[in-house]
Protein backbone atom coordinates (compact mmCIF):
# COMPACT_ATOMS: atom_id res chain seq x y z
CA UNK A 1 0.00 0.00 0.00
CA UNK A 2 0.96 3.48 -1.06
CA UNK A 3 -0.36 6.89 0.13
CA UNK A 4 -0.81 7.32 -3.83
CA UNK A 5 -2.90 4.04 -3.80
CA UNK A 6 -4.86 3.57 -0.75
CA UNK A 7 -7.63 5.26 0.52
CA UNK A 8 -8.08 6.87 3.78
CA UNK A 9 -11.52 4.44 3.57
CA UNK A 10 -8.86 1.53 3.25
CA UNK A 11 -6.84 2.55 6.01
CA UNK A 12 -10.47 3.12 8.20
CA UNK A 13 -11.15 -0.29 7.31
CA UNK A 14 -7.74 -1.88 8.07
CA UNK A 15 -7.83 -0.23 11.96
CA UNK A 16 -11.56 -1.53 12.19
CA UNK A 17 -10.79 -5.02 11.34
CA UNK A 18 -8.14 -5.45 13.74
CA UNK A 19 -10.37 -3.56 16.34
CA UNK A 20 -12.84 -5.94 16.01
CA UNK A 21 -10.98 -9.66 15.50
CA UNK A 22 -9.62 -8.70 19.25
CA UNK A 23 -13.43 -7.11 20.62
CA UNK A 24 -11.54 -4.04 21.92
CA UNK A 25 -14.41 -1.41 20.50
CA UNK A 26 -15.45 -2.12 24.29
CA UNK A 27 -13.21 -0.22 25.02
CA UNK A 28 -12.62 2.54 22.24
CA UNK A 29 -14.61 5.73 24.26
CA UNK A 30 -13.36 9.05 23.10
CA UNK A 31 -11.67 9.60 26.27
CA UNK A 32 -9.68 6.72 25.93
CA UNK A 33 -8.86 7.20 22.45
CA UNK A 34 -8.39 10.47 23.02
CA UNK A 35 -5.83 9.35 25.92
CA UNK A 36 -4.30 6.90 23.89
CA UNK A 37 -3.18 9.29 21.25
CA UNK A 38 -2.00 11.91 23.44
CA UNK A 39 0.18 9.09 24.66
CA UNK A 40 1.50 8.55 21.75
CA UNK A 41 1.96 12.01 20.09
CA UNK A 42 4.19 12.02 23.48
CA UNK A 43 6.30 8.97 22.18
CA UNK A 44 6.98 10.81 18.68
CA UNK A 45 7.98 13.81 21.01
CA UNK A 46 10.58 11.64 23.58
CA UNK A 47 12.42 10.95 20.39
CA UNK A 48 13.34 14.11 19.80
CA UNK A 49 13.67 15.83 23.62
CA UNK A 50 17.09 16.53 23.84
CA UNK A 51 18.28 17.20 20.18
CA UNK A 52 18.86 20.31 18.35
CA UNK A 53 17.32 21.31 15.29
CA UNK A 54 20.11 19.85 13.29
CA UNK A 55 20.60 16.41 15.19
CA UNK A 56 16.50 16.33 14.81
CA UNK A 57 16.86 16.59 10.85
CA UNK A 58 19.58 14.26 10.66
CA UNK A 59 18.33 11.42 12.75
CA UNK A 60 15.27 11.35 10.28
CA UNK A 61 17.55 10.65 7.61
CA UNK A 62 17.75 6.94 8.35
CA UNK A 63 18.99 4.67 11.62
CA UNK A 64 16.72 3.90 14.72
CA UNK A 65 15.31 6.64 15.90
CA UNK A 66 13.80 7.32 12.12
CA UNK A 67 12.49 3.61 12.60
CA UNK A 68 10.40 4.41 16.40
CA UNK A 69 9.40 7.94 14.52
CA UNK A 70 7.81 5.84 11.85
CA UNK A 71 6.42 3.07 14.38
CA UNK A 72 5.35 6.36 16.43
CA UNK A 73 3.11 8.30 13.35
CA UNK A 74 1.77 5.05 12.30
CA UNK A 75 0.29 4.75 16.17
CA UNK A 76 -0.85 7.83 16.26
CA UNK A 77 -2.79 7.79 13.13
CA UNK A 78 -4.00 4.34 14.07
CA UNK A 79 -5.79 6.23 16.92
CA UNK A 80 -6.83 8.67 14.62
CA UNK A 81 -8.95 6.83 12.98
CA UNK A 82 -10.10 4.54 15.74
CA UNK A 83 -11.46 7.69 17.15
CA UNK A 84 -12.75 8.51 13.59
CA UNK A 85 -14.19 5.26 13.26
CA UNK A 86 -15.54 5.40 16.55
CA UNK A 87 -17.44 8.92 15.98
CA UNK A 88 -18.44 8.47 12.61
CA UNK A 89 -16.05 11.45 11.74
CA UNK A 90 -15.59 11.71 8.07
CA UNK A 91 -11.61 12.73 8.44
CA UNK A 92 -11.99 13.98 4.60
CA UNK A 93 -14.89 16.46 5.60
CA UNK A 94 -13.21 17.14 9.13
CA UNK A 95 -9.61 18.27 7.68
CA UNK A 96 -10.99 20.74 4.54
CA UNK A 97 -13.53 22.17 7.31
CA UNK A 98 -10.37 23.10 9.30
CA UNK A 99 -8.25 24.12 6.70
CA UNK A 100 -10.95 26.46 5.36
CA UNK A 101 -11.09 28.07 8.82
CA UNK A 102 -7.28 28.00 8.80
CA UNK A 103 -7.55 30.37 5.52
CA UNK A 104 -9.32 32.93 6.98
CA UNK A 105 -7.50 32.76 10.27
CA UNK A 106 -4.14 32.86 8.78
CA UNK A 107 -4.30 34.75 4.97
CA UNK A 108 -1.38 33.95 2.76
CA UNK A 109 -0.45 37.66 2.68
CA UNK A 110 -0.48 38.09 6.47
CA UNK A 111 1.65 35.29 7.23
CA UNK A 112 3.93 34.44 4.64
CA UNK A 113 7.23 33.24 6.18
CA UNK A 114 6.23 33.44 9.68
CA UNK A 115 3.77 32.60 12.34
Amino acid sequence: MADNKTTITDLKKLVDSFVDERDWKKFHSPKNLAMALSIEVSELMELFQWLDLEQAKKVMKSGEIREEALDEIADIFIYVLAFCNTNKIDISEALINKMKKNEKKYPADEFNGHF
